[in-house]
């Protein structure tokens, strides 16, 4: 209580000081209860433990499967190790800036490649506030839609080829005209993943620091490796990589 009691009076504090603060996410949810008793502090530990679930357990599978696909394809590393050595001009050592992240394109393709294959939410639910139609068949209002991201981008008219890996339909010029729902990863609409921008800005700051420094190779091809459809995107068996330093051997 006496915690409880300390962070009421430096929000009220705060207020009376007219200094501005930059909130952590906690002490942003706790001020949120203290102005608003509807908002609970059951309704707090709810959302920390859907930002704490959603912004690491899908994260951390993401990265795998990144690292998996990038280790399949050699001629994909070779032009991610090239992006890299331009931007940091074989710099290893430089910190990754926000402006290196906006330059990183062919990055940003593969992850998507790697999401459309692999994508860490392979599936969610929605209930439907209205009755709709939909190829013949109508929902109706209260019905709960299962949608499945994991076969939806396997669809052939809008990734032709579907089970091959080719970061470059991601080009600017090749995603021209594909609906805007073909690819949803995060979800889409109001109710998208809000941490969309900071997960793709955290995968290229971890996966330069890795490439620019090692080299990835996937010792299974895709038909070894088995996943099971979870709320997170999971393999039934290790995913095994070897890692080697660049231009030395393996390690």
């Amino acid at each position: 209580m006496l915690a409880r009691d300390e962070l009421k009076q430096e929000a009220a504090n705060a207020e009376d000081s007219h200094v501005a603060k930059r909130k952590a996410f906690l002490e942003f949810l706790l001020d949120c209860h203290f102005s608003d008793p509807s908002f609970t502090e059951e309704h707090v530990r709810e959302e920390v433990d859907t930002f704490m679930f959603a912004g690491h357990d899908t994260t951390g599978m993401g990265l795998s499967w990144i690292l998996y696909c990038i280790g399949l394809h050699p001629e994909v590393q070779k032009k991610i190790v090239e992006e890299l050595d331009e931007i940091f001009q074989n710099d290893n050592d430089r910190e990754v800036t926000r402006e290196d992240l906006t330059k990183m394109k062919y990055l940003e393709c593969t992850i998507k490649e790697t999401f459309r294959l692999y994508p860490p939410a392979p599936f969610f639910l929605r209930e439907c506030n209205e009755t709709f139609e939909v190829l013949g068949h109508k929902v109706h209002r209260g019905s709960v839609c299962f949608i499945f991201p994991y076969a939806l981008h396997r669809d052939r008219e809008s990734f032709p080829n579907p089970e091959k890996f080719i970061p470059e339909r991601f080009f600017p010029e090749n995603s021209r005209g594909r609906h805007p729902y073909a690819y949803i990863p995060f979800s889409a609409g109001p109710r998208n993943c809000i941490g969309q921008k900071f997960a793709m800005m955290e995968l290229k700051t971890v996966l330069a620091n890795v490439l620019r420094r090692l080299r990835v190779t996937s010792l299974d091809p895709r038909d070894r490796v088995l996943v099971v459809p979870n709320l997170v995107l999971r393999n039934t068996m290790p995913l095994r990589l070897r890692f080697e330093t660049r231009g030395q051997h393996a390690r």
